[in-house]
């Protein structure tokens, strides 16, 4: 039995599932062990991949301090134990992070009862924990090490990608809960992408879609112009429909674009720890393969983005896109894993 564990985020998560259900392939089971906290339950809580789903109360150190982040600290050793103890009831061999706070207990844990672990790095900026977890791991993969790039992406991203020629759709990406500046950039140059010939697809968070939809018709856009919804499950049926992509730099919507060969115009969170998304997007931007703007303040400057979109060489940056990251590289990671760690 293999020990999956960490998340937070659906970054994370992500990975998380894509292990399991390649380690589901090869007839290994797996358990998952995550946080009460963060999305990790509404993830897994009914999830049938995993043999077993652990909820611990764990919760992020990083942006706390003195006495705050002296209890996180004293919580994650105090649940390392707990750890222990579902790695001896569930005859663990191995422990898979995949990062985030949720990852800590189990791999402190990995550690001290001499069980292998194996650690994914999302992003272009190693996050702390897997810095410094780093020197104990048998194994430590990157999504930026070397081309084809192994961040493990769901087939179905692979299945749906095409060729882009021409820009006719540009799919604005606010993530599950909105980006506000991405909700405002949409509205602020809808007109001017109705005047070049260029139709919208906005993803723009639940608590946002009544007030979009609002002022979208205030715009005098109609359905043809427009497809507004507030989250999807198939996600990658939106990528397929859009020539052009505007988003955030977490490392899974920027692979999962990736992989649908889909361009894409970045727009970091200016707030995430350790900047991680603009070095996520300048991996790209620095190999010709995306465009970054940069958010100053609450919002984004809509005629940077304008000038970006119209000298966007859309064909060029598709092609390119296409052998930059490869379905096998999950099946290449899980297969290391059994080697290195004899399971």
């Amino acid at each position: 039995m293999i020990a999956i564990s960490g998340g937070g985020t659906g970054g994370h998560l992500a990975i998380a599932r894509a292990f399991c259900k390649q380690l589901n392939l090869l007839n290994k089971k797996s358990i998952f062990i995550g946080s009460q906290n963060g999305q990790d339950k509404m993830w897994f809580e009914n999830d049938e991949n995993f043999s077993k789903c652990y909820f611990l109360p764990s919760s992020g150190v990083v942006n706390k301090r003195g006495l705050a982040k002296l209890e996180s600290l004293l919580n994650i050793i105090k649940l390392a134990f707990k750890c222990k103890e579902i790695f001896k009831q569930n005859k663990i061999k191995a422990v898979i992070s995949v990062g985030g706070y949720s990852a800590a207990p189990a791999s402190i844990a990995a550690i001290l009862c001499g069980i292998p672990l194996f650690i994914h790095e999302q992003n272009a900026v190693n996050g702390r924990l897997n810095s410094l977890l780093k020197p104990f791991a048998n194994g430590f993969y990157s999504s930026y090490a070397t081309a084809p790039f192994c961040y493990p992406v769901d087939e179905k991203f692979f299945l749906l990608k095409r060729q882009r020629q021409e820009l006719k759709t540009i799919l604005f990406l606010g993530g599950s809960q909105g980006a506000k500046a991405i909700n405002e950039l949409a509205i602020n140059i809808a007109i001017n992408l109705k005047n070049m010939g260029v139709k919208i697809i906005h993803q723009c968070g639940k608590n946002s879609f009544f007030e979009l939809k609002d002022r979208y018709e205030k715009l005098g856009l109609s359905s043809d112009d427009i497809k507004l919804f507030d989250f999807s499950q198939d996600i990658e049926l939106k990528m397929h429909e859009a020539d052009l992509c505007i988003s955030r730099a977490g490392a899974s919507s920027l692979w999962e674009i990736t992989a649908n060969a889909l361009p894409a115009i970045f727009i970091p969170f200016p707030h995430a720890a350790s900047n991680h998304q603009f070095y996520n997007a300048k991996f790209l931007k620095d190999a010709n393969l995306a465009e970054i703007c940069l958010q100053n303040g609450p919002s984004v400057d809509s005629d940077k983005i304008l000038k970006i979109i119209k000298e966007y060489d859309i064909a060029k940056t598709s092609k390119a896109l296409s052998g930059i990251i490869n379905l096998e590289k999950t099946n290449e990671i899980i297969n290391d894993i059994i080697s290195k760690g004899k399971l």
